[in-house]
């Protein structure tokens, strides 16, 4: 197992499994943030664990398809810099990956990324299931992420489940999945952290 740390400061939003309010940004804004990666197509699972007792808190996938966005279901990062379309954020490159990773590494939880390589078409049929899967309700960012992951070539032994843990340890399973630890000592004070990051992201760093 790989660790890593971040040392930005502070992170951006936290990632509670609250929300399922629609949000669409404009075709423009979606556009202009667009970020294609240059790597291999890849997906990797986000599971944010609170650092006393190892619980789940919250599950989100990074689809690096034919673009770089974000699936995350009932969670609350973002930016006005960030187009979002119903838990799904655009313009996801490695920076703005870090900084979102960043957030929820803090004194309170730690992440765990779990990153696989996968073809060309099961990385494009995750983006566009995520794309169509719509806004998600409190409580519901597991299986809204298990449903999406169960629905592809390769990854049929994921069932649906509301425990971030429990999706954690089923991909787990999968060959090829590599894990990667971030922990972070900064506090919890979200309106300090979202400050930071915005001055970082106006000023271009």
């Amino acid at each position: 197992m790989r660790r890593r740390a971040f040392l930005l400061g502070a992170p951006l939003v936290v990632a509670g499994c609250a929300g399922g309010q629609s949000v669409w940004a404009p075709d423009s804004a979606v556009d202009a943030a667009m970020f294609l990666g240059t790597g291999p197509k890849a997906l990797t699972l986000y599971t944010m664990r609170n650092t006393g007792s190892g619980n789940g808190a919250h599950s989100s996938i990074l689809i690096d398809a034919s673009q770089r966005v974000l699936f995350d279901p009932a969670g609350s990062f973002a930016n006005t810099r960030i187009p979002e379309r119903n838990d799904v954020l655009f313009g996801m490159s490695p920076q703005i990956e870090d900084y979102y990773v960043s957030y929820h590494a803090r004194e309170t939880y730690y992440v765990e990324g779990q990153h696989i390589v996968v073809s060309a078409a099961v990385a494009e049929q995750a983006l566009q299931l995520a794309l169509a899967y719509g806004p998600v309700g409190q409580g519901r960012c597991s299986r809204a992420t298990s449903a999406i992951l169960g629905q592809l070539p390769g990854f049929e032994s994921i069932n649906s489940t509301l425990f971030p843990n429990a999706l954690r340890d089923k991909f787990a399973k999968i060959a090829g999945v590599e894990l990667t630890e971030y922990r972070e000592t900064d506090s919890d004070d979200k309106s300090v952290a979202a400050a930071q990051i915005n001055a970082a992201l106006k000023s271009g760093q």
